[in-house]
């Protein structure tokens, strides 16, 4: 067994992200046994000769039954439907995830007993080649990856998904499913929309010289991933379509203000939108900093009732207070429990304690280590 409890893995597609979790599990968290399913049998035997799996299935059932955690990683449009297969294949103990890159519609789609059991994910990782033939241990090392409870999730198969996940080096952070959709579709849906309207615009250019001839570094950068897989990312921005409309319509807000203040030849409206730009940028490059990894303890009185847990989860991931660690003591339905949360370094935990008294809860804080 290893350290985050896992014996046996399962994986519903292997290809990219499902092969590098089958290398990760074997190599990183000492994962025993990886069974493995996709549609085609040269998958299966290419990811068994690279060490992605130790068992090739013939049905996604086959795969499930029998393991203690269970990735889906499969098209957006499938997601939902082999979720549901694997929760009725796989033990009553075994945890689902999968690592699709919209949340709200999969959680929308199960139950509330069946979302005990699911715990959403989504990678923030990936290559610019695809296929298990490129998979690697090392994809999710230092990568954030999201993680989705549902309002009904049980906490013990959040605690080994969670586990599991910082085992193969990746850095789980809790968020709520719909608003992770919210936040994909301005920080990378609409990416992929204005990539590739950009390099439509430029490739129909009718000047004297062809435009994309003339293409420097900017616009190379900012048209990365134009023309990214056409099947993907169509299933994507329907799965996400109310989120990136909403996205669209405030970036045309935007643009709005630049034509507006280009049409009156007014500079200082135009040096005010690049300079909150910046500040934002910097924003950014600052936040990617890490802290010193000093551990510090939030123990949390917990109500016996559904919701509790996701709530405080999502809570201190939105506030990106990151969880370095968790463990849940239960006592009884009429206590409840105590829920300690480890973070990185006393300010992160003086602020998740005052965001979680904000919502009720009574807080003890204090140094991991006495």
């Amino acid at each position: 067994m290893s350290d985050a409890g896992v014996n046996t893995v399962a994986l519903i597609g292997v290809g990219l992200m499902g092969g590098s979790l089958g290398l990760a599990a074997r190599e990183r968290a000492g994962v025993a046994v990886v069974r493995g399913f996709s549609q085609t049998r040269a998958t299966l035997d290419l990811a068994l000769e690279c060490g992605a799996l130790t068992r090739a299935c013939d049905s996604l059932e086959e795969a499930a039954s029998g393991a203690d955690l269970v990735f889906v990683c499969t098209p957006v449009r499938l997601v939902a439907q082999h979720v549901k297969a694997a929760l009725a294949a796989a033990p009553a103990h075994a945890v689902i995830s999968d690592v699709g890159s919209t949340k709200g519609p999969l959680m929308r789609a199960l139950s509330p007993d069946e979302q005990r059991r699911c715990v959403g994910g989504h990678p923030l990782c990936g290559s610019e080649t695809a296929g298990v033939a490129n998979a690697r241990a090392s994809l999710y090392e230092g990568a954030t990856y999201f993680v989705t409870p549902g309002a009904h999730v049980d906490t013990a198969a959040y605690q080994r998904l969670y586990g599991f996940l910082g085992a193969i080096g990746a850095r789980p952070v809790a968020v709520d499913p719909e608003e992770h959709d919210r936040l994909m579709a301005v920080v990378s849906h609409l990416p992929h929309v204005l990539a590739n309207v950009l390099m439509t615009q430029a490739g129909l250019h009718t000047g004297a010289r062809d435009a994309l001839l003339s293409a420097g570094p900017s616009f190379r950068d900012l048209t990365r991933v134009a023309g990214s897989n056409r099947r993907v990312w169509t299933d994507i921005f329907l799965a996400n379509r109310a989120a990136l409309l909403a996205a669209l319509a405030t970036f045309q807000e935007g643009l709005q203000e630049v034509l507006e203040a280009l049409a009156a030849n007014d500079a200082e409206r135009l040096g005010d939108a690049i300079g909150r730009a910046a500040e934002q940028r910097e924003r950014m490059l600052a936040a990617g900093s890490l802290p010193a990894r000093e551990l510090h303890r939030l123990i949390v009185r917990v109500p016996d009732r559904p919701g509790v847990f996701s709530e405080i989860m999502v809570a201190l991931g939105d506030a990106g207070i990151n969880i370095e660690d968790l463990s849940m003591h239960h006592m009884s339905a009429e206590l409840g429990g105590t829920l300690t949360v480890y973070v990185l370094g006393e300010a992160a935990s003086a602020r998740g304690a005052h965001l979680l008294a904000g919502l009720g809860y009574d807080v003890i804080t204090g140094s991991a280590v006495e």
